[in-house]
């Protein structure tokens, strides 16, 4: 049997249909206009008169979240966690490491490969550090900061089974470029963040995509354009946007969107372990995180994640800049399955994984379908 929504406003990641239908089992059977709807004998009809419908998110920087982490390395309870960021909206993960010993990094890896292969929501593996800047370090533990290690990274990626897709590091270290070598020969993307690095730096590494734009990284200033300066002048860099508020002020959010468009921009959470959870006491990584006013902080002030949903980015980042659901369709699907390679996902188009967004008219978060599984937004713990 299979679902159709009929009578919503859809954002197919390549157009806008204003009065359509999207039929769907755990693919994308067909997507159109009401007045090309042909009734099929198995359709289990559902009227969405009104509502917004748009792809699945794509969140590949989140550490955590409902009291689970990525670095914990147990599968079931990172199943878990994925399945709680699927009712926020995300159909599509990349389970997010930090800087740690060898063996907790190892742990991780082996703990996401066992999860992914029973949940196909997570698609990859984000490795944040810990070949980084200490100067920059911002919340990962400094005392486990090291220079980029090809065998290192090599091992890790054995063990999450070629999982990972994406990895944060410094590209001033030396090393880096054999480093960056590994890295385009085995698929993995290579970001630039917690870095200290010039612009003549920058040129000369082989980085495509900048971790948590602004954030943790060498500012821009009037004389050296650093890490941020960089990403805002090239073109085909892809840069992580923290949406909350706090990570990035909406001016600096806009000014980012302004000079890259809408087209190089992916909204992460780089969400921990708090999330979902009532304010208090938690933990990153070992450390004492303090979290109130929808803040995450270690003890020392310095930001450690975000306690940000995913739905609240989409919708922030439109109230921030003053774009609109098409644009913030690319910067939360398109684009994260573009420059990954996810080619079942990101769009809502006949053969793709049947990922959709549900939003009501003032773009509150009804349902999320993933693989055509319905999850009720309201049911988030």
């Amino acid at each position: 049997m299979s679902t159709v929504l009929k009578h919503a406003t859809i954002y197919t990641g390549e157009e806008v249909i204003s009065d359509g239908y999207i039929r769907f089992d755990k693919t994308i059977e067909a997507v159109g206009q009401m007045s090309d709807y042909q009734a099929q004998p198995n359709d289990d009809v559902k009227f969405v008169n009104g509502k917004v419908i748009v792809p699945g998110f794509i969140d590949v920087h989140t550490h955590g979240g409902y009291g689970f982490d990525s670095m914990d390395g147990d599968a079931d309870q990172i199943n878990k966690m994925v399945n709680h960021m699927v009712k926020e909206g995300i159909t599509t993960v990349f389970p997010t490491t930090m800087t740690q010993s060898n063996d907790n990094i190892a742990h991780a890896m082996t703990g996401i490969k066992e999860a992914a292969k029973v949940n196909p929501v997570i698609k990859g593996v984000h490795l944040e550090g810990p070949f980084i800047a200490a100067i920059y370090k911002g919340a990962q533990p400094e005392k486990y900061i090291k220079d980029p290690d090809v065998s290192l990274l090599d091992h890790w990626n054995k063990l999450s089974g070629g999982l990972v897709k994406l990895i944060t590091y410094a590209p001033e270290d030396k090393g880096s470029r054999v480093f960056e070598d590994y890295c385009l020969s085995h698929n993995i993307v290579p970001s630039v963040g917690h870095s200290n690095a010039t612009r003549a730096q920058m040129l000369a590494s082989r980085a495509t995509h900048v971790t948590h734009l602004y954030n943790a990284q060498r500012e821009f200033k009037h004389r050296e354009p650093g890490v941020t300066g960089h990403a805002m002048l090239e073109e085909n860099m892809y840069a992580e946007l923290i949406c909350d508020g706090f990570h990035i002020v909406p001016d600096m959010i806009k000014l980012a969107y302004d000079q890259k468009g809408p087209h190089r921009i992916e909204l992460v959470t780089d969400s921990m372990r708090a999330k979902g959870m009532p304010e208090g006491i938690s933990e990153l990584g070992g450390q004492k995180v303090i979290v109130k006013d929808k803040q995450a902080r270690l003890e020392t002030g310095n930001l450690a994640g975000s306690v940000l949903r995913y739905d609240d980015a989409f919708r922030n980042v439109m109230a921030f800049t003053g774009c609109g659901i098409e644009e913030a369709v690319l910067m939360t699907s398109v684009n994260q399955a573009e420059e990954f390679g996810l080619t079942q996902k990101g769009k809502l188009l006949p053969g793709l994984d049947a990922d959709l967004n549900v939003f009501d008219r003032t773009l509150n978060l009804q349902t999320t379908y993933s693989y055509g599984r319905e999850f009720d937004a309201s049911q988030v713990d």
